[in-house]
């Protein structure tokens, strides 16, 4: 008999790494998880390879609370370059047009406001968006032209920070999940007269994560090294708590037999929730995550049992 492959330790929490320049979300998945031997790994909203910042990593059962995160407000700093248009509506495009007109401070304040709240957003064609089946990014690379639909996306706040030159202006977005911020320079480009790319990209919030959460790549290395051992040494204490994620959600503490109930996928009743109303809770035993449910029609309904061993 051949030999069990390993297939990782069971490390639960969250890892909100400052992704580097150059790297895939789905190599720093990978390093991350290979750091902590951990069992399985997912991450809360790729980041392209040419953009920095967050990037929360979750690990073992914390991958269960990803959906929470993807769905919560999301924060960028991005630079964009004036006068010259790209395929991919980044610095890795070829330019497809270009233009000498460049807006002034006050234009690109003036413009701003229409880009706040509820727009019509089309997704750059490089992008993961499918196609007939297809990823846009796969059809555009093989020549084809690619069309994306435009969608509804949230726009809370877009400021101008900085102007460096005349030709870069530096703007901080607040929005929702499936705002493409390169779309959204492609956009205030036209709107100005002119054309524009991003050059540069950083996430500084995620849902409940901000910057002040992050930790980069070679600090968790680091890490590793100093605690090399079978539980981990000094990297759990990078881990944040499963339940960091679900700040927004209300908590049921339970114990008894209730906790028992519920830790075998059965819905228990609750009192002092309005029975209309269908929210998103986590339940607790000895204060410790036990489940992600719904309370709804005045009982909570455990969808995900968490098993943190």
């Amino acid at each position: 008999m051949g030999r069990k492959r390993n297939r990782g330790r069971p490390v639960h929490g969250w890892i909100v790494l400052d992704k580097p320049l150059g790297m895939t979300s789905t190599q720093a998945v990978a390093k991350v998880r290979n750091l902590f031997d951990a069992a399985k790994a997912g991450h809360a909203g790729t980041l392209d390879p040419l953009a920095t910042g967050l990037l929360p990593i979750a690990l073992g059962e914390a991958t269960k609370t990803v959906p929470y995160v993807m769905e919560g407000e999301k924060a960028y700093r991005f630079t964009l370059r004036f006068g010259i248009a790209t395929n991919t509506d980044d610095a890795e495009g070829k330019t497809v047009a270009t233009s000498d007109a460049r807006p002034t401070d006050a234009e690109i304040r003036s413009a701003l406001p229409a880009f706040t709240g509820e727009i019509l957003q089309r997704p750059p064609a490089f992008s993961a968006i499918k196609v007939e089946g297809e990823r846009a990014y796969d059809l555009a690379r093989d020549g084809e032209e690619v069309v994306l639909e435009a969608r509804p996306v949230e726009i809370d706040a877009l400021t101008l920070v900085d102007r460096p030159d005349p030709d870069h202006a530096v703007l901080e977005v607040t929005c929702g999940k499936g705002t493409y911020v390169r779309a959204l320079a492609r956009d205030l480009g036209a709107a100005l007269g002119t054309c524009a790319h991003v050059v540069a990209l950083r996430r500084t919030r995620v849902a409940p994560f901000g910057e002040e959460d992050a930790i980069s790549l070679d600090s968790l290395e680091q890490l590793g090294h100093k605690g090399a051992g079978p539980e981990g040494g000094s990297l759990s204490g990078a881990l944040l708590p499963l339940e960091t994620a679900l700040d927004d959600i209300p908590a049921l503490a339970l114990a008894g037999r209730l906790a028992e109930l519920v830790g075998h996928g059965q819905a228990i009743s609750v009192a002092g929730y309005d029975p209309a109303e269908e929210i998103d809770a986590l339940a607790l035993a000895d204060g410790r995550p036990l489940a992600l449910g719904v309370i709804a029609g005045g009982r909570f309904h455990p969808r995900r049992i968490l098993n943190l061993g």
